[in-house]
């Protein structure tokens, strides 16, 4: 099969989409024939090398965290779907021809391919922060980066189970954010007041996705510091928050179903930005340059 890969650290320019060794269907996995997989942070981190502790590359490096497409091999201990399904997902090594996928759901036949393609990552992460925060109906929540793939996500998701919702961003994507149904911030210094201003007071929960804003200021706005959850300031559990990153959660499966329904429902819109497969170093270029409205998809 043709994967996305890179033999040495570095930028967008040592991205191949070359020959890879075929991957199969293990224990509680399925593989599907991608249709789409999404770029997220975690993979240019991956291909640059920041995320390998310093220690020298060995081997080949294959990057992709969640795609959808349709199922072509089951494995072992696997229920409830079939070869030939449309499914979304996540699991790794997606940016591929064939996927393994870890976590599921079935695709309804209305969402586009890139946006379901879309949906895993950001669905999960943010599915986890509401729960970890327990954000219910009357709620008010900030989330601090909230145009981009996985902030508005959160954000919609929030606004779906019945929350008032209060996002940070660049100017230019305020009527972005209020599209979504969030009442839109300036990003940047300051915004612990501005969001103060917006709420009326303090909130009741902060998800921070951005990790640009002091974990103090965000924690000023919470009713404890423990209400403060961050995916991207590694160090704010010194301050009392919370971190949470991938690959740490039992709840994926459930995290897929409730995104892939609130898509169905049309209830979650995410916007996409596609590009093939054999262009991938300008959807990374892009992704690098932070600012990103919604997701980035790659297509065969």
């Amino acid at each position: 099969m043709r994967a996305l890969q890179f033999k040495s650290y570095g930028g967008p320019e040592v991205l191949e989409w070359g020959e890879a060794p075929d991957r199969h269907a293990g224990l509680g996995q399925v593989r599907i024939v991608v249709r789409a997989a999404s770029v997220n942070p975690v993979d240019w981190k991956v291909m640059s090398g920041a995320m390998a502790g310093g220690e020298p590359m060995t081997g080949t490096g294959y990057l992709g965290y969640d795609a959808a497409g349709v199922v072509d091999e089951v494995g072992d201990g696997v229920t409830g779907v079939s070869v030939g399904d449309e499914v979304l997902g996540s699991g790794q090594a997606a940016q591929a021809e064939y996927a393994v996928l870890d976590a599921w759901a079935a695709k309804s036949a209305s969402i586009d391919w890139a946006v379901a393609a879309a949906a895993g990552v950001t669905g999960e992460t943010g599915e986890r922060g509401l729960r970890l925060l327990r954000v219910k109906s009357g709620d008010t929540i900030f989330v601090d980066g909230g145009a981009g793939g996985v902030g508005a996500v959160a954000v919609q998701m929030a606004v779906a189970r019945g929350a008032r919702v209060v996002a940070s961003a660049s100017e230019a994507n305020h009527g972005y954010l209020r599209e979504i149904g969030a009442t839109p911030v300036l990003y940047g210094d300051g915004v612990a007041a501005r969001v103060r201003d917006a709420a009326g007071g303090p909130v009741d929960a902060v998800f921070d996705v951005a990790g640009k804003t002091p974990v103090e200021e965000l924690i000023s706005l919470a009713p404890q510091p423990s209400q403060v959850v961050s995916i991207a300031n590694f160090a704010a559990d010194q301050a009392g928050a919370r971190v949470t990153g991938g690959g740490e959660d039992s709840e994926s499966m459930a995290a897929m179903a409730e995104v892939a329904e609130l898509l169905a429902q049309n209830t979650l819109v995410i916007k996409v930005q596609t590009f093939p497969f054999d262009r991938a170093a300008e959807a990374y270029r892009i992704s690098l340059g932070g600012h990103v409205r919604g997701k980035l998809v790659l297509v065969p």
